[in-house]
């Protein structure tokens, strides 16, 4: 394909009206791109800034939430079981909905739902800023974890679709610069919005930028190529999804504040079980399933899985738990707090490319390995470093940073093996997989940190309002056990992985 052309063959109408809007809304009809963005000799690559918009406010949104739980837990006046459902609702709501939308993208196009996504999007981000009880806010922050999963079940297929094989790579690359770059800065901007604003503005600030982003979606994505033949729909196995997933978190959550034998986690752990074992049972049975779980009968497929949901899960354990101690032991304002945070991405935003690079050479094992084991090093100077002390400060800084670079060099590879030990015409279905293993370790990471760390407040009713430092700071590194712990099973997994072709 020629880089000096439009990727696809695009209609070329005349200027779009109002009339020919409403109408494509109406009928499911994806309008065409505006021809003259769509004659431009860098189409493709208009088309894919376009999609790293969204890329940059989603990766801003879930980083710069975890820096406002402290504040939230002041203005609530709630417990951490009850502060972490604001992350938690929306990962959940992402990871139950993005493979179900992205069933119905291959099925009915891309761009009418990904436009959809950003609208979503900004309704759910708006209604946030306003809400003035935590029950409204959680709720509101599904709807906006809604708008999320159409935005991602969609993104990656655009680039796709639009950069044709010759450039895919260079394509998804800066992508995921992009996601690495809101990743890096939304903890410094939180905490500067939260410092010089209120923390209703941090959910505001998504408005502009996603209105921008369904302007330019609409004029510069292309229209899907749909198939000849349309599969049937898996309605039950997405029905089944959410609830089921719902009910796993709460186990996670919820087991301090509600007490692990009472009727609501028995009946949550039960309704957890029974809805998984029908979810798996429609997959299996299903001719054209949500997710394929056959899949996971190749080992190296399912280890993989599992060491990036013990990966993440300890990646976001962390993020939860260092803005609560950086704020209420060493009495970081929200913008230094946010500051500090972000040493952890960009050492991961760096050192993902070297993870890459060796996985092109030695395979999975080596790098992955060596990065959990950076990890896991990481996490030890953390535990040690956090005293509360303004004289080992620096030393959480370097932690944070050495913890950062080894998930960077452990994920890449990670997901490099999980994807070629996947047949290459379940590619689609094996990123599913890879995504909702990877949003539900980030949902259980934060729900057991909050957990582990309510159980060790213990008389402070699981918060950390006005909690003695030297409380607050062992119930931290109770927290950094329970991650390491998380990250030697992921070593123990890496390592048990068998060799896939490439010799791994």
């Amino acid at each position: 394909m020629n880089d000096r052309r439009p990727p696809l063959p695009v209609p070329l109408p005349g200027p779009l009206s109002i009339g020919a809007l409403d109408a494509a809304f109406r009928h499911g009809e994806e309008p065409p791109p505006l021809p003259a963005i769509a004659r431009q000799p860098s189409y493709r690559w208009l088309v894919v800034g376009t999609v790293c918009i969204g890329s940059l406010m989603g990766q801003i949104d879930a980083s710069m939430t975890q820096l406002l739980l402290p504040r939230l837990e002041v203005f609530f006046d709630t417990r951490l079981s009850g502060v972490s459902w604001v992350a938690v609702s929306y990962l959940v709501s992402m990871a139950s909905f993005t493979p179900i939308f992205g069933r119905m993208a291959d099925m009915f196009g891309h761009k009418l739902l990904y436009a959809a996504g950003f609208l979503t999007f900004i309704i759910g981000s708006m209604l946030c800023g306003y809400a003035q009880t935590l029950p409204l806010l959680v709720a509101f922050r599904v709807l906006q974890g809604v708008g999320a999963a159409l935005i991602t079940a969609n993104s990656v297929a655009i680039v796709v679709m639009v950069a044709g094989r010759e450039a895919r790579g260079r394509a998804l690359g800066i992508q995921a610069a992009a996601q690495a770059v809101g990743l890096c800065t939304g903890p410094a901007l939180g905490g500067l919005i939260l410092d010089t604003l209120d923390w209703h503005w941090a959910f505001w600030i998504n408005v502009p930028i996603g209105l921008l982003s369904v302007l330019l979606s609409w004029l510069v994505v292309p229209r899907s190529e749909l198939p000849t033949v349309r599969e049937s729909f898996d309605w039950r196995g997405a029905f089944l999804l959410l609830p089921s997933l719902t009910a796993v978190v709460a186990v996670l959550n919820q087991g301090h504040a509600w007490g692990f034998t009472s009727p609501a986690m028995i009946g949550c752990g039960v309704a957890a079980l029974v809805l998984l074992a029908l979810f798996v049972s429609v997959e299996h049975h299903s001719p054209a399933p949500l997710l394929d779980l056959r899949l996971l009968a190749n080992p190296v497929f399912l280890l993989g899985n599992i060491a990036s949901f013990l990966s993440y899960a300890s990646l976001f354990g962390v993020f939860f738990l260092v803005p609560f101690v950086l704020v209420r032991v060493y009495a970081d304002n929200s913008l230094q707090a946010g500051l500090r945070l972000s040493v952890l991405p960009v050492a991961l935003a760096l050192v993902s490319p070297i993870g890459g690079a060796l996985y092109d050479r030695f395979g999975a094992r080596l790098p992955a390995v060596a990065g959990l084991a950076t990890c896991l090093a990481g996490l030890a100077l953390l535990h040690w470093s956090l005293d509360g002390s303004s004289d080992h400060l620096g030393l959480v800084i370097v932690a944070l940073a050495v913890f950062g670079a080894g998930q960077g060099l452990f994920i890449s590879p990670n997901n490099s093996a999980i994807m070629a030990a996947a047949p290459a015409e379940e590619t689609g279905q094996a990123a599913a997989v890879l995504n909702l293993m990877r949003l539900l370790g980030i949902s259980a990471g934060i729900a057991s940190g909050a957990t582990v760390l309510s159980a060790s407040l213990g008389a402070a009713a699981g918060r950390t309002l006005a909690v003695p430092p030297a409380l607050m700071i062992a119930g931290g590194r109770d927290v950094i056990v329970m991650l390491g712990i998380l990250l030697v099973g992921a070593a123990v997994l890496s390592l048990a992985r068998s060799a896939p072709a490439k010799g791994d």
